[in-house]
């Protein structure tokens, strides 16, 4: 088989490997650097993984992203006009407005198919482990689920002034930060609340991801009181993130499960820089 004949095959097993991980593993924004300077090129990653390691970079989606903005003070500016089709970075875009910007992008609803036991096991990994014991004794073979990702990531330009961390994107399902990073010092708690449809969620697990510059990843796994809100400790230098999934049993007709995944990647550091963060916490081609 010749190059040219191959690449398209390459790329149609490549995509087929994405769909399949894209149901069980965690998608996240990352920017190439979080501190930035007026006139920079905001280069933006679109990852999926495991435990906040890189697995594979989604190109840009056109048909399955419902939205993405750019949040800078009371300006929003829609990047969709700005991304192009099977991009990756998904997102090239010259930062000129100082201070902090927070970027959504929510992908639309996807389906995926699922043996019952494999379906059963993510879901017992969750820790759902009553919604597993259900599936694992339902008589489908195969679980039909529909699932959607709300995603946010936080960067700065010049300087670290603003609220956008704290925005309320009323995403279906979101995390909102109750104080800010930039200003935050280690051992200092910091608060989130996490939101479904607009509504504190209670007795939710969530996990706690920090990367730092030497590739090690500490997890943690915190659980939101009745006000939605978890209080975690800004301990390590890194990159941050907060992920959580929701999945319900549906009445539609066109799925037996839905599930909402939410990730927000935001960075600590006590010298307000950091390096490249794409190569050098382990996100890019040298690692």
């Amino acid at each position: 088989m010749t190059k040219n004949r191959r690449t398209p095959l390459i790329l149609l097993v490549l995509a087929a490997a994405i769909a399949i991980s894209a149901t069980t593993h965690d998608i996240f924004l990352m920017p190439e650097m979080f501190f930035m300077h007026k006139g920079d090129k905001l280069n933006l990653h679109l990852l999926i993984g495991d435990l906040f390691v890189k697995d594979a970079e989604i190109p840009y989606q056109p048909g399955k992203t419902s939205k993405f903005m750019l949040h800078n003070g009371s300006k929003k500016i829609d990047l969709k006009p700005m991304a192009k089709d099977s991009a990756a970075p998904v997102l090239s875009y010259e930062m000129n407005n100082s201070g902090q910007s927070l970027i959504e992008m929510t992908r639309s609803y996807e389906f995926s198919f699922t043996s019952r036991d494999a379906y059963a096991d993510f879901l017992t990994n969750q820790g759902l482990d009553k919604l597993a014991e259900k599936v694992k004794n339902g008589n489908q073979f195969r679980v039909k689920e529909k699932y959607t990702r709300c995603l946010k990531t936080l960067v700065s330009v010049d300087d670290n002034d603003g609220n956008a961390y704290e925005k309320d994107l009323k995403q279906d399902f979101e995390f909102i930060l109750k104080k800010n990073p930039y200003s935050r010092k280690y051992g200092d708690d910091m608060i989130a609340v996490l939101k479904f449809k607009d509504k504190p969620v209670g007795s939710a697990s969530v996990g706690l991801y920090i990367k730092t510059t030497t590739g090690n990843v500490y997890t943690q796994t915190l659980t939101t009181n009745g006000d939605g809100e978890v209080v975690f400790n800004m301990s390590r230098e890194g990159i941050y993130m907060l992920r959580s999934v929701r999945i319900e049993p549906t009445k539609d007709k066109d799925a037996d499960y839905e599930s909402w995944w939410t990730s927000y990647t935001f960075p600590f550091s006590s010298s307000d820089e950091l390096p490249n963060t794409y190569k050098e916490f382990g996100f890019g081609n040298k690692h």
